[in-house]
């Protein structure tokens, strides 16, 4: 008997189903499509917190630059500086606030205080009009008063631009010009300054500031938010400063070939290396090539490198029969005759009666501190000065290198 064997026929075998492939055409489709739609909602999940982040970042609305409450609170307490004082009652038992010379103190985050509103917070342009009156109106004209008290007003005035700053993450273009000056500004102070009593100025907490506006103008620069024609100039400075940093150093070599090629990144690379070769004569005779900013920024290397041409001296000379010439000892260490004379003694090497250097490596000793002055020996840098005012230092350094 025969059996009729029934056939099981397949789901895709039916009629108008689809084949094989074409399933697994359309499951591939459709895993796609639930996969951009899974990166579309991740993407907009991420946006949101950034949207929320940029909507929750403070935006200064004073136009003035110091803001009314603070002039008022300054005034009832009696905290004006003579600086923002209105013309005529200074001498006032309670001297009235000048608003248009009255600038934005620096105060430390105290609990319970919101340094947040935005009516004591100043926008980027009245920022940048701000470091303008410091630099143009304080620091840079004629003063009764010694430059060590203009210096701690501007110093101030400048952190509270600083924190303003920070607060509404300030960044693009006018950030930049206002990191540049005010970098400008600190540079020149220690030069200025140096040798001055720690009450008066502090070289240290200079120097804590100067390295933080320093690195965040740097940081500007690697954002390529736009062309920064100053860039050469504040990496130089940046060199010369942090002479011997090794992560100065790292990061210059990270730079761009044509911007490590240009002139001044260049010569501060020369300088940086003769100092790590222990090479003071060279670097002397390099930085006779920098401008008076450039200058400034080397100068605090400059009394370290003398001492260690003297130190290399005595062992390279060191001979009971040799003497070396204190002129040409003094053209070497770029500084005249008597200060050169005053400069070896300190060292415990021996001038004698002739003008004569007797050096001897068992002799030399290293100054004590506070012997030596470091302001008798800015020769390099007075004579680059010339007739640049404070204003042209900062606003702009035009000097170019000398050839």
């Amino acid at each position: 008997m025969n059996r009729r064997r029934s056939r099981r026929i397949s789901h895709s075998q039916r009629r108008g189903a689809p084949s094989e492939g074409q399933w697994r055409q359309r499951d591939k489709e459709q895993w796609q499509g639930e996969g951009k739609a899974q990166v579309r909602q991740a993407d907009e999940e991420e946006q949101k917190p950034r949207q929320h982040e940029e909507d929750t970042v403070p935006k200064g609305t004073c136009q003035t630059m110091c803001p009314a409450q603070e002039l008022r609170d300054r005034e009832a307490q009696n905290r004006l500086h003579h600086f923002e004082m209105l013309p005529g009652t200074e001498k006032d038992r309670r001297p009235k606030g000048d608003p248009s010379r009255a600038v934005k103190e620096y105060s430390r985050p105290a609990a319970g205080k919101d340094s947040t509103k935005p009516s004591d917070l100043r926008p980027p342009p009245v920022l940048l009009k701000t470091v303008n009156y410091l630099i143009n109106d304080i620091a840079a004209a004629p003063s009764l008063y010694p430059w060590t008290e203009v210096y701690t007003f501007v110093f101030d005035r400048l952190r509270a631009v600083k924190q303003d700053m920070i607060i509404q993450r300030m960044s693009g273009l006018d950030c930049v010009v206002i990191l540049e000056r005010t970098v400008r500004f600190l540079i020149y102070a220690s030069y200025r300054l140096c040798g001055e009593p720690l009450r008066l100025y502090d070289p240290r907490i200079n120097d804590i500031h100067l390295q933080e506006y320093l690195s965040w103008l740097l940081d500007c620069y690697m954002t390529k938010t736009g062309p920064h024609p100053n860039q050469e100039e504040f990496q130089s400075l940046s060199l010369l400063y942090n002479l011997g940093s090794a992560r100065t150093m790292q990061h210059t070599m990270q730079l761009p070939l044509r911007l490590r090629s240009t002139p001044n990144i260049k010569l501060a690379l020369f300088i940086n290396q003769a100092f790590l070769e222990r090479n003071p004569v060279r670097l002397l005779r390099l930085a006779q090539k920098l401008n008076f900013l450039q200058t400034c920024a080397l100068h605090r290397h400059l009394m370290t490198c003398r001492q260690d041409l003297l130190l290399v001296y005595s062992h390279g000379y060191s001979s009971r029969n040799c003497r070396f010439p204190l002129d040409r000892l003094a053209k070497l260490l770029f500084l005249d005759a008597s200060l050169t004379a005053q400069l070896c003694r300190s060292c415990g090497v021996e001038v004698n009666k002739d003008n004569q250097v007797v050096f001897s490596k068992a002799a030399f000793t290293e100054p004590g501190q506070g012997t030596l002055h470091c302001k008798l020996y800015h020769s390099i840098a007075s004579e680059k000065q010339r007739d640049l005012t404070v204003k042209n230092i900062v606003q702009s350094c035009v000097e170019t290198n000398k050839k």
